[in-house]
Order: structure tokens, then sequence, then C-alpha cells
């Protein structure tokens, strides 16, 4: 008698934390902080929220209508051809967030920060057509990186979080090591080096 394989049980902390820690949620908390951080921290939270629409709420948005739509199986977009797809219109979301920002004369940091988000898109964009770089580590790292540019370089002790985030990410099999890191690398140097050059 042959016998059957057991369904894998996922580790369920591993679960949370690449839940709790999905895009989305970070870059809501790394736009508040740098709200937080204006001259004047009411207009400064207001531009995080104008920020949070187009970067996060509105990919979100698209995220659970494509769930809908049989597009993607989960929030997460386990399939890397299925990311080319998303990546895209997330890119189109924020460059409107930025043309508002622009226009109405947002805070040079606010517009910095939505910028490098852009471009950390750009530059994930192309190798996602060939291997399935971690963006949950690139969002985090780059979330990292401007905020101890923000508020203090004691920030990047807070680093082994983006580690917490890779090993959740390859507990459940969703990437290996080697796209976790190169996430993070993108993440944290892109995203570093565009709000620096701006928000100065």
């Amino acid at each position: 008698m042959t016998a059957t394989a057991l369904p894998r049980t996922e580790n369920a902390l591993a679960r949370r934390i690449t839940d709790w820690m999905e895009p989305s949620n970070v870059i809501v908390l790394v736009s508040l902080c740098v709200g937080a951080a204006q001259d004047n921290s009411l207009t400064g939270l207001a531009w995080a929220l104008e920020a949070i629409v187009f970067a996060a709420a509105i990919p979100m948005a698209y995220i659970q209508f494509g769930m809908r739509r049989g597009m993607w199986a989960d929030r997460h977009i386990g399939q890397r051809q299925r990311r080319m797809l998303l990546i895209p219109v997330i890119m189109a979301s924020v460059a409107t967030g930025i043309g508002l920002m622009v226009g109405l004369d947002a805070p040079k940091a606010m517009v910095a920060l939505v910028v490098a988000m852009l471009v950390t898109l750009a530059v994930l964009l192309p190798v996602t057509a060939f291997w399935k770089i971690s963006v949950h580590t690139a969002v985090a790292g780059g979330a990292l990186a401007m905020l101890s540019l923000t508020w203090s370089p004691l920030v990047w002790i807070a680093y082994p979080i983006v580690a917490a985030i890779a090993w959740s990410r390859i507990s459940l099999r969703d990437h290996t090591l080697a796209q976790t890191i190169a996430g993070a690398v993108a993440g944290t140097a892109t995203a570093g080096l565009v709000f620096a050059a701006l928000s100065s």
C-alpha cells in the first residue's frame, strides 16, 4: 500500500509576519512617520494620507478586485507572471499621487518619499520579468532607509525586522533566500538613495 503524503502545515508565525508586514502596511507606517516629521506635522500627516491612498489603498483595492475576478489567488500575488500585470498598475497609481503632490506643492520630503517608492518599483519590475524578487523585503528595507534619513540613524537597529520578514517568506516557500536578500538590497539602496537626493 502506497503511503499518502500529508499536506505541509505552514508556520503560523511566518504567516502572521508575512501578512502583518505586507508592503501596504509598511507603506502606511512609513508615510505616517515621514509625515509626522515635517515642520508642520498636521500638514505632513495630511500629505501622508494622500501618499497612503495612491501607494497603498488603491493598489490593495485593485488586488482585491483581481482576487474576486480570479486574476490571482491571494493578496501576496504568489505567481511571478501575475506580478508583471500588477506592478505597472501600482506604478500608475503612485505616479498619479506624485503628480498631485507636485501640482499642489507638497513638502519636499513627502514627494521624495513617494518618488522613492515609484523608482523602487521601476527597479523591481524588470527583475520580476525573469526572477521572483521579494517585494516584501524591498519595501521594508526601503522604509527603514527613509526613516533613518528622516528621524535618526538609530533606526537601522530595527533592520532585523527585514530579516524576520525574509524568514517568513522563505518559511512559507514564497521566496528563496537569494530572492529575499536581493529584494532587501534593492529596496534599501534604491529608496535610500532617491529619498536622500530629493529630500535634502
